[in-house]
């Protein structure tokens, strides 16, 4: 019977994981135009994702993808410094970007009669951005509050950023520093070394444009053409990245931050780029490990032995690598080598042994109920076509996602727990509080 109620539930998700219609195209100048019309709510979102992130920076000179992720709101050659954010709240609109090791996204919402704003907006962002010393120099300023924020004094920040994990993870690949980069390479830049990351990166053949929402195609394509064809294409951009060693003996850091009490255990694996069926594979064994309350390691850890205030398990999926991490925070006196240990028993456990079939079924429905929720939206919709074109190579992938979840069998969990998470390729991590550090130096 409890079979049947899971089977149910997964065809009703299903019913909901509609297929998303678009259309796309390229512009003579290289930019890639992806198109959803959804005209169910009076409101439209344009986005345009560039394909540079911060593994595109250089030794000495990282931090850039994240900077410009701020320094492109300081104006254009027809909105003001200052005026961008006026600009769209003054139409109702709202507007947002983020940067990853892969690429940076830029978006504005507006209601719909307002959709010629945004395109005006990316184009001549696009075409003609401000990029002087007075806005370097600004932003340099918040992005050095950022990372006080996000990393130098929250607790735990050094190791959520990657700035304590992945140089230990990564030693040829450009992963290996954070997206936030070094604030020293960034003070020591000179204006020209902005303007020529500029010119090399945020170009129209290194970039895609998203429109999704209420529109009529037609005039939405005039207005692209009217606005992005004129914009001139940008040299080629290549890319072309150092391959990593496989990590073949286990590797042990230390790493200090004086804003925690509690120590932090980060078992570690290099893993998958984000476009095989091995991703996929990962995905669903993180969400078996750690995915809820109702997760195999966190029953047993946190409500059953009480062994870990917290405990949590992701694959971070990226272009080239993933990192796949389990996280424990200890409770009281357990030590971090005792949750070392215990933890690596689970995970042979499952290198060992299919899950069941009802776990399995389980792990589906949250999938499911997952990948539907994270396509509600044209926000959502328009960061998702953005990412399949760009990062998977595909932007139907957009509609296949869930098939490639659902071709995973739990043979394939298996599978990924022996190829990836052997103990000979683990990174192991022990994250602890500063008092830690001063008391070995004595």
């Amino acid at each position: 019977m409890k079979k049947l109620l899971l089977s149910l539930v997964l065809v009703g998700s299903s019913l909901f994981a509609q297929k998303i219609e678009f259309e796309e195209y390229t512009l003579s100048n290289g930019l890639h135009v992806i198109l959803h019309q959804d005209n169910t709510a009076p409101v439209v979102t344009t986005s345009v994702m560039y394909h540079v992130g911060s593994k595109d920076e250089q030794v000495g000179k990282t931090g850039f993808a994240h900077f410009f992720e701020h320094l492109l709101f300081e104006g254009t050659h027809n909105i003001q410094r200052g005026e961008w954010f006026k600009i769209v709240s003054s139409h109702g609109g709202r507007n947002n970007a983020n940067t990853t090791a892969d690429r940076t996204y830029y978006y504005e919402t507006f209601p719909s009669n307002n959709l010629e704003i945004g395109l005006w907006m990316e184009s001549d962002r696009m075409l003609q951005p401000i990029i002087n010393d007075i806005g370097v120099e600004t932003q340099k300023e918040v992005v050095k509050e950022e990372k006080r924020q996000r990393l130098d004094n929250q607790p735990y920040g050094r190791f959520a950023y990657g700035e304590a994990l992945s140089p230990h993870v990564f030693e040829k690949h450009p992963y290996r520093w954070s997206v936030i980069g070094s604030f020293e390479d960034l003070s020591s830049a000179k204006l020209e070394d902005f303007q020529y990351f500029s010119k090399k990166y945020y170009v129209p053949n290194n970039a895609v444009l998203v429109v999704a929402g209420d529109f009529k195609k037609d005039e939405v394509k005039k207005l692209i053409d009217q606005y992005f064809g004129i914009i001139p294409r940008g040299a080629e951009v290549k890319k072309s990245f150092p391959k990593e060693d496989p990590i073949t003996k286990e590797k042990r850091v230390t790493e200090y931050d004086s804003n925690i009490q509690i120590p932090l255990l980060a078992i570690n694996y290099r893993t998958s780029d984000n476009k095989s069926k091995d991703a996929y594979a990962l995905d669903m064994l993180s969400t078996y490990l750690t995915g809820g309350k109702s997760s195999v390691l966190y029953k047993k850890y946190v409500d059953e032995t009480k062994q870990a205030l917290q405990i949590f398990a992701f694959n971070r999926q990226q272009e080239d690598y993933g990192i796949y991490t389990i996280g424990v925070l200890p409770q009281g006196k357990v030590s971090l080598e005792t949750l070392e240990n215990e933890i690596q028993k689970d995970i042979e456990k499952v290198q060992n042994n299919l899950i069941s079939e009802q776990d399995y079924q389980k792990l589906l429905n949250t999938v499911e109920n997952n990948f539907v929720a994270q396509r509600s939206g044209v926000e959502n919709i328009a960061h998702a076509l953005a990412d399949a074109y760009m990062l998977q190579g595909d932007t139907n992938k957009v509609n296949t996602e869930l098939d490639m979840y659902h071709s995973v069998t739990r043979q394939d969990i298996q599978n990924v727990a022996k190829k990836y998470l052997g103990k000979n390729q683990r990174v192991i991590v022990n994250y602890l509080p500063q008092a830690d550090n001063a008391e070995t130096k004595k």
